[in-house]
């Protein structure tokens, strides 16, 4: 490593490419700014190809990679012609994700299929094709995004608190099984975010007021305050860092 990380330079990226999942809005496009701001080639993925292209056009030399993430046949395909035919992924963020409220009894199966795929076989799906890859040049990033709930429950989301519980497990196996190949995998886990996926809750006074007293910080999270922790676990500054959750929550977690 030697001068190569002294100072910034070991937060630098120029020279890698990072694919982020469902990353057209949100935080996988927060994501992917604060990557290309710091040196690296971003390739933009999620179902839309329209919405893709117009997230591609507000981030300068970024690429976009449609595939569902829920589709084991179509991830491989995908990430193995990508890798042939353009060149090589180093930086992997598996953001893809969705959400959905209501009471555990009454909760739909259906629903809860979805989280299932959506949220926890999109992060193996991707993170296995993609690691094939890495595990054969000995090197690569794989930054999970998990969230406050990988640790917490609230009302209303358990099926939701599964799935982020299951990926910081699947982080730790990842690490587990891949550090030995040279790849660094860890997880991201946002606090309570101003975001799409959060709409309901944002514009609920009660909830927001709630949260607010809740929070050391005392306030909702903007996207831009997560680009910071994925630019660290993508860089050679987090070289020796693998299996962790890194919690951004305004403190959360820290409290009672």
């Amino acid at each position: 490593m030697g001068e190569t990380v002294l100072g910034l330079k070991m937060f630098d990226l120029s020279g890698k490419r990072a694919l982020v999942t469902g990353s057209s809005q949100g935080i996988g496009f927060a994501l992917a700014q604060g990557l290309a701001a710091a040196g690296a080639q971003v390739l933009l993925n999620g179902r839309d190809a329209t919405k893709l292209a117009q997230a591609a056009g507000r981030i300068a030399g970024a690429q976009t990679l449609a595939f569902d993430a829920t589709d084991h046949e179509a991830v491989r395909a995908a990430i193995d012609g990508f890798e042939a035919n353009v060149g090589p992924i180093d930086i992997l963020v598996n953001n893809a994700g969705m959400q959905h409220r209501g009471p555990l009894e009454e909760f739909p199966a259906d629903a809860f299929e979805r989280l299932l795929q959506t949220n926890i076989a999109t992060v193996f799906h991707v993170g296995q094709a993609c690691a094939r890859h890495m595990i054969a040049r000995n090197k690569g990033k794989i930054i999970n995004i998990a969230s406050v709930q990988t640790a917490l429950a609230r009302p209303g989301i358990a099926p939701y608190t599964a799935t982020k519980g299951a990926v910081g497990n699947l982080t730790k196996g990842m690490a587990t099984d891949w550090a030995k190949h040279g790849l660094q995998c860890n997880a991201i886990a946002p606090g309570y975010f101003d975001t799409p996926l959060n709409a309901a809750l944002v514009s609920d006074p009660a909830f927001s007021a709630w949260l607010e007293k809740r929070t050391p910080a005392g306030r909702w999270g903007k996207v831009e305050e997560l680009v910071g922790a994925c630019i660290f676990l993508s860089s050679d500054a987090s070289s020796f860092v693998n299996g962790h959750i890194l919690y951004v929550d305004g403190g959360i977690t820290a409290s009672l």
